[in-house]
């Protein structure tokens, strides 16, 4: 297994950015099915390797995990165009998507390519899966930060508003009709014969103020003709949490430990 940090020049940020990258290569050959992992709120591109062992499941599941950093941008694109911020949505979307391919042997197909986060990058995950539906052929979302077109205006900018996320997301109501919002990327894919959408994990706790914002979602994916697993227990908004539903993720993706033990058994 290799954990590789790397630094580049990222076109669409316009500055250089820091990923770290986990290939299996001691047990597994490549191409490998990859997973963009997003990290949340005030946190980075060490997150899950300080917080979880997703190096350690990686490992023994064959899946390469890239984890790049995105700062508190909710994974969107900025709203001010000739700013010096840049797109997060496209720099995961795609940029992010194109440069590792092009430098490690992953998987350029769909149906190997994954995207989950936690909190804000749940928002991240749920958001750039329906955007870029035709690169994700699967997403996890857990405990996503889906309030801000879920819940009411009030809550949000109160309650749902901890260090001034909503200004990323503009005039709420002036927004709902955009790429900000899941439901509006819902209907585009609906709308489009062309587009399909790509298959949702959803999990979150129940002592988790985000609850009814998960199931509201998870419930607008099935209606809009999403396949949709749904999953919550007992658990905070914490790492308790998401270290035990990361693993939930990797056995519904097919690449835990024991799903892959599986398939070899099973001759696939």
């Amino acid at each position: 297994m290799a954990l590789i940090q790397m630094d580049f020049k990222s076109e669409t940020l316009k500055r250089t950015v820091s990923v770290n990258v986990i290939l299996p290569f001691e047990r597994f050959c490549g191409p490998y099915p990859t997973l963009y992992l997003l990290h949340g709120l005030t946190d980075n591109y060490n997150s899950w390797l300080s917080y979880s062992r997703i190096r350690l499941w990686a490992e023994e599941s064959g899946l390469a995990v890239v984890m790049p950093s995105g700062e508190n941008s909710f994974y969107m694109d900025i709203l001010v165009k000739d700013g010096c911020l840049g797109d997060f949505g496209e720099y995961v979307g795609r940029e992010l998507i194109d440069v590792t391919r092009e430098l490690f042997p992953l998987s350029r197909k769909r149906e190997d390519t994954y995207i989950a986060g936690l909190s804000m990058g749940g928002f991240g995950a749920c958001r750039n899966a329906l955007k870029y539906c035709d690169t994700f052929g699967k997403a996890a979302i857990l405990s996503g930060a889906l309030h801000f077109y879920e819940y009411p205006v009030d809550w949000v900018e109160t309650k749902g508003n901890t260090i001034g996320e909503t200004r990323n997301f503009g005039n709420l109501e002036e927004t709902r009709q955009s790429d900000r919002n899941p439901r509006y990327l819902m209907d585009v894919i609906k709308e489009d014969p062309d587009k399909q959408f790509p298959a949702f994990y959803v999990a979150c706790g129940l002592q988790d103020v985000l609850l009814e914002a998960n199931r509201s979602i998870a419930k607008a994916l099935a209606e809009a003709g999403a396949d949709v697993t749904y999953e919550e227990g007992k658990g905070f908004h914490d790492w308790d949490f998401w270290n035990t539903y990361i693993q939930h993720v990797l056995k519904w993706l097919g690449y835990s430990a024991t799903a892959r033990s599986q398939m070899h058994a099973d001759g696939e």
